[in-house]
């Protein structure tokens, strides 16, 4: 471990939740970081799929700049420009017709499984509030959001967790039906699972989750915190599959770094929070939202949703020219650039030896090689990693 005063700082004085890297970064522009050494890192994380356009976006740094020159808070108490232009923006280009404003995807989450219960509730069906989610899903860390999420390693240690809800395996329609009953009130489903192992849906599952939910009268919420926004070449990762969800959760990469989480829902469900029943001090505050709405626009502006389909192709194609290699390669997964190889061997080291030849990456479920990196990602840099792996891969 190098002799760094930031990180005996650190660890001194920060909660040890973290098991950080030896590295302390001090600066980034576009795909690439710099550590307080100078050494340039390109960057596969992306601040696990939060910084989609790149690190101090100048256009971004400066619409939140200005706000901040002309208004930081105000509460949700008040109306404010930026929150209402922001909500108007997304439920124009998704299914949705409400907006709820958090902090966090977590936060997104737990309105979510709200929202979920008080529809129900409303309708005078209180036995309606267990939910379905999927095992190896990852949710969120808050009481609530871990008790939805199907890894016992996230719950372990905070039992007991809230009751009201059970797993099923992922791209299983089957067991998914015979889970149902009448106390279900919603099926809680990441379309891409990222923490998971970089699992996506079979052809047609997700069809049958939307068929079974209109069946059986339970909600469909899609987690799209690490998949919106672009990830998959979609804006949305559900329009790649013909099927739309009753509530959606949105973070991560709203505002390119900055904290913010977004409940979507289709009006008749959304309505069932009425005055007063849920709530967020800081959520959709106008310097975040700012923040959020020049995302869009340089999405939008920019094409990144068809840069990234074109490189998430790209991408795919070499990692799959790398399982032809190597024996040791198992699978390539994904959509857009959401990509995991996954390997029959430990992951974590072939993490280090990427990170110290100026490149970095991801590791999930032990084996699991994830790559996330900003849509702004260009053909180059991609080849330069992949000649990276390959060397690497040689070697085991």
């Amino acid at each position: 471990m190098p002799d760094n005063p930031i990180m005996r700082q650190a660890d001194q004085n920060i909660a040890a939740t973290y098991q950080r890297f030896p590295v302390v970064f001090t600066k980034g522009r576009g795909a690439t970081l710099w550590d307080s050494e100078g050494r340039a890192y390109t960057d596969f994380v992306a601040g696990i799929a939060v910084c989609a356009l790149g690190h101090a976006h100048p256009r971004i740094a400066q619409a939140v700049s200005d706000q901040m020159n002309r208004l930081v808070h105000v509460s949700n108490l008040f109306y404010t420009g930026p929150q209402a232009e922001l909500a108007a923006w997304l439920t124009a280009d998704s299914f949705a017709d409400r907006v709820f404003f958090g902090n966090s995807g977590a936060e997104a989450n737990e309105a979510a499984i709200k929202l979920a219960r008080k529809y129900f509730h409303n309708k005078g069906e209180t036995h309606r509030y267990e939910i379905i989610s999927m095992q190896q899903s990852f949710h969120g860390r808050t009481m609530g959001t871990l008790s939805a999420t199907g890894q016992e390693k996230i719950r372990k240690g905070f039992e007991p967790v809230l009751q009201g809800f059970h797993f099923a395996p992922f791209n299983d329609a089957e067991t998914l039906e015979r889970m149902i009953t009448d106390k279900t009130c919603a099926v809680l489903l990441e379309p891409l699972q990222g923490e998971g192992g970089v699992c996506g849906p079979d052809p047609g599952y997700l069809k049958a989750v939307r068929h079974l939910c209109d069946k059986t009268g339970a909600l469909l919420i899609f987690d799209e915190i690490q998949t919106g926004m672009g990830r998959t070449g979609k804006l949305f990762a559900y329009q790649h599959f013909g099927v739309e969800p009753d509530i959606m959760t949105l973070a991560k990469a709203l505002a390119n770094g900055l904290p913010i989480g977004a409940m979507l829902a289709r009006e008749h469900i959304a309505e069932a929070f009425g005055y007063g029943s849920h709530a967020s001090t800081f959520g959709g505050g106008p310097v975040i939202t700012t923040a959020a709405l020049a995302v869009l626009k340089l999405i939008e502006e920019e094409k990144l949703i068809n840069h990234c389909a074109k490189m998430g192709k790209y991408f795919f194609g070499r990692l799959e020219a790398l399982k032809t290699k190597y024996d040791v390669v198992e699978q390539v997964r994904g959509l857009g650039l959401l990509l995991g190889l996954k390997l029959k061997v430990e992951g974590a080291p072939i993490v280090t030896a990427c990170m110290e030849n100026g490149f970095l990456i991801n590791c999930v479920q032990n084996n699991i090689l994830r790559f996330i990196p900003p849509l702004i990602i260009e053909e180059n840099q991609i080849d330069d990693l992949i000649d990276c792996l390959d060397k690497i891969l040689g070697d085991i």
